[in-house]
């Protein structure tokens, strides 16, 4: 048993009798249960109660024992002075108000409907699984699946907002600059995030605007910042990048970071160096790419807009070192789809928010578009007959798994309330 469950019977008046008693057995009737308090203080605010036929306004604190009161210290906080009733599930000690008058306590043990306490048990077991309701979840309604999955997904939206809002601060709110962060972060995946993000923002965007006109300039200021043109080089194209790197390290000065870049275990495809290629061609095609990605409604203008190649150089070259058969190494719509769903669409999501002009259909039929992500948890909530049909399911589903499931928030959740109310 846990005070959260108690805090859902409460909020959610589930409990079983009608008439229900203080332990001094003066009648209670619930006429309001309360604002649900997460900050601190008493758990439920501005509740309103009939004791005795007497109408009370005021706060409930709820714990699993009476005596939880004093080992919570509560009596010495000014905080809990208006509280009207204290609701536990075993009376074990009697707490008294400043009149020295037994504070009214409701004893929740033995009103609570069996079967109730019998599928919250079952939530949370010890038994390993997976997901607490993976033996149950599919037998929720879709109605009040896909109600949920909408709202997580928004939730995984105002998630992200929390990182995106930090780089504003720090760039002054320059969207384009926190555009390119974001981009490098995702142009690195998962093994070179952080490598490309510590190159994205080791340097001013404003230099990057300013040699993005010409992509040989580009391309040494990226490639010499990132740590892959300090070693000396026989091949010509790599000495002509260090030259121009030496100068725009001196005329912006420049430090290169820590080459911490990754190529172990990943696809010649994914390289750092084939990824900084296309980060060049994309920020030399489009100097105000930020302002174009917020015009754009429809997914195949992304689609377009997007897809750049490599220079000539990089179309036979995986590293500055050897050679290669030769190929356009375009961006291509799987991994532009992951551009969407990690960075653009999470930044227009803070930009429209911040303006107010944030219409949430616009982006639901923009995500539904997209095809679902592969990874672990998407599989195994296919295991379970819960299949993504596209992006914004796969998104919502690594929300509800990472969110509600792993820490076991069941009671937060509506599949978890749903299946415990039947």
């Amino acid at each position: 048993m846990k005070e959260d469950f108690l805090h859902y019977v409460w909020r959610y008046k589930l409990i079983a009798s009608a008439e229900i008693q203080t332990t001094k057995k003066e009648e209670i009737v619930i006429v309001n249960p309360g604002i649900y308090n997460t900050n601190s203080g008493p758990d439920f605010l501005n509740a309103q109660l009939k004791i005795n036929k007497q109408l009370w306004v005021g706060n409930v604190e709820i714990h699993l024992n009476s005596s939880d009161w004093y080992l919570h210290k509560h009596e010495e906080d000014t905080n809990y002075d208006a509280v009207i009733l204290h609701v536990v599930w075993q009376h074990d000690a009697e707490v008294f108000i400043k009149d020295n008058s037994p504070m009214p306590t409701l004893e929740l043990k033995g009103l609570i409907d069996k079967s109730l306490l019998k599928s919250y048990q079952n939530l949370f077991s010890k038994q390993q699984r997976w997901i607490p309701c993976e033996n149950q979840i599919k037998e929720v309604d879709e109605f009040t699946v896909n109600n949920w999955l909408e709202r997580l997904y928004f939730e995984r939206l105002e998630s992200k907002s929390s990182f995106i809002e930090e780089l504003l601060q720090k760039s002054n709110s320059n969207y384009e600059a926190v555009l390119f962060q974001l981009i490098s972060k995702n142009f690195g995946l998962k093994t070179n995030a952080d490598a490309f993000l510590n190159l994205a923002t080791s340097l001013d965007f404003s230099v990057v605007r300013k040699e993005s006109f010409n992509a040989e300039s580009l391309e040494a200021l990226l490639f010499g910042q990132a740590g892959f043109l300090e070693e000396v080089s026989e091949e010509n194209y790599k000495n002509e990048l260090q030259k121009e790197y030496k100068y725009l390290q001196h005329k912006y000065n420049l430090h290169a970071i820590a080459n911490g870049f990754q190529f172990f275990r990943m696809r010649p495809n994914n390289f750092p160096t084939i990824r900084i290629a296309q980060l060049v061609s994309l920020f030399n095609k489009h100097q105000n790419l930020f302002s174009k990605l917020i015009e754009i409604t429809k997914i195949d203008d992304f689609y377009s807009l997007l897809s750049v190649e490599v220079n000539d150089f990089w179309k036979t070259h995986y590293t500055f070192e050897t050679t290669s058969k030769k190929s356009a190494k375009k961006l291509t719509k799987s991994f532009i789809d992951l551009l969407l769903i990690n960075t653009i669409i999470p930044l227009k999501f803070q930009y429209l928010k911040s303006r107010g002009e944030v219409n949430e259909e616009d982006f639901l039929q923009l995500i539904q578009q997209l095809k679902p992500e592969k990874n672990t948890i998407i599989s195994r909530f296919s295991d379970l007959k819960i299949i993504a049909k596209n992006a914004f399911e796969s998104q919502a589903l690594l929300e509800l798994k990472n969110n509600y499931c792993a820490p076991k928030q069941c009671l937060k959740c509506a599949i978890g309330r749903t299946i415990l109310k039947k």
